[in-house]
């Protein structure tokens, strides 16, 4: 991953933005020398949210196991049929 200073990116944040949008590699932003940020594409960043929201509920999922709020089959298509109606 390559690294650049918040004065670079202030200088040269075209440049930047292309190269991130060429290689679809991030560029983390540092200030006083402390990681301060990530300049990542938009399609990167988009994927990451979906993997995230997916991840999110798939636990959500597993705590409901786990708390035994679970229905059986026969159950869940009652449920479904008032939305198909």
């Amino acid at each position: 991953m390559k690294m650049e200073l918040v004065t670079t990116l202030k200088r040269q944040a075209t440049r930047l933005i292309a190269g991130v949008q060429a290689d679809r590699n991030p560029v983390l932003i540092t200030e006083h020398g402390r990681p301060a940020a990530y300049l990542v594409d938009v399609k990167t960043f988009d994927d990451q949210q979906e993997r995230i929201r997916i991840l999110e509920g798939i636990a959500r999922g597993e705590r409901a196991i786990q708390e035994g709020r679970t229905v059986t089959q026969e159950q869940a298509r009652k449920r479904m049929q008032r939305w198909l109606a």
